[in-house]
């Protein structure tokens, strides 16, 4: 009966104990996947929550790489108070900290970039007594700088082509628009000063007719005169 008990409360415990460590546990996060030119340098970003305060002292980072032809596992990076580069293998001499553990922040950056860098990398991070989690891990894809400056050159040309006929098309309207504006301005003052001609000038007919008029006011001014004086 006692065996029972034990047993029951040994099973208590085990539960309790795996759902403090699953709500306690460590959170680790990286992004899905990062693609990075050859020969650039590439950082893998990785951030992580701690239930536990945080400290140079207790956190321990340790990066690993796995190629894409699931070759051995490989170590990239680790950190224990301090930064401890690689000292042989692929990333001999690439491998470099970006990180800030008092902001959560355990990134690494690849110098110099080579597609044989190409493969998943795993961050697991620790903050004693939080050493339990799941581990972030990323795709790094190092694509062919040639490839990348070709597409980025017949971009820029489509681009430039396109921009030049544009403004080409821009000045074309332009001029059209400020001929013709022109155009229509001479027009206007042409027929204005036409029409302002036309307006001052008489007729012979008409001519006569105002001088007709005239002389027969200053004749009949010239009677009422003399017929006054008498």
């Amino acid at each position: 009966m006692y065996r029972t008990w034990f047993q029951l409360l040994a099973l208590l415990g085990g539960l309790w104990l795996s759902g403090v460590l699953r709500v306690g546990g460590m959170e680790v996060s990286t992004p899905e996947e990062v693609e990075g030119v050859n020969g650039t340098d590439v950082t893998l970003k990785c951030t992580f929550k701690s239930r536990h305060p945080v400290s140079s002292s207790t956190v321990i980072v340790s990066w690993n790489f796995r190629p894409l032809d699931k070759g051995a596992e490989e170590s990239v990076f680790f950190y224990q108070q301090e930064p401890y580069p690689p000292t042989e293998g692929r990333f001999k001499g690439h491998a470099v900290w970006s990180g800030d553990i008092m902001r959560k922040d355990a990134s690494i950056t690849l110098l110099d970039a080579l597609p044989t860098f190409n493969g998943t990398y795993t961050c697991q991070v620790h903050n004693l007594p939080d050493v339990h989690g799941i581990n972030g891990e990323l795709v790094l894809r190092v694509v062919n700088k040639a490839t990348v400056s070709e597409a980025r050159i017949l971009l820029i040309a489509v681009g430039g082509a396109i921009g030049l006929v544009l403004l080409i098309l821009s000045v074309f309207v332009a001029v059209r628009f400020f001929r013709r504006k022109h155009a229509d301005t001479d027009f206007e003052l042409q027929t204005g000063n036409e029409n302002w001609k036309d307006g001052m000038e008489c007729k012979p007919e008409e001519e006569l007719h105002l001088k007709t008029g005239m002389n027969g006011k200053e004749d009949s001014s010239l009677k009422e005169v003399e017929l006054g004086s008498h």
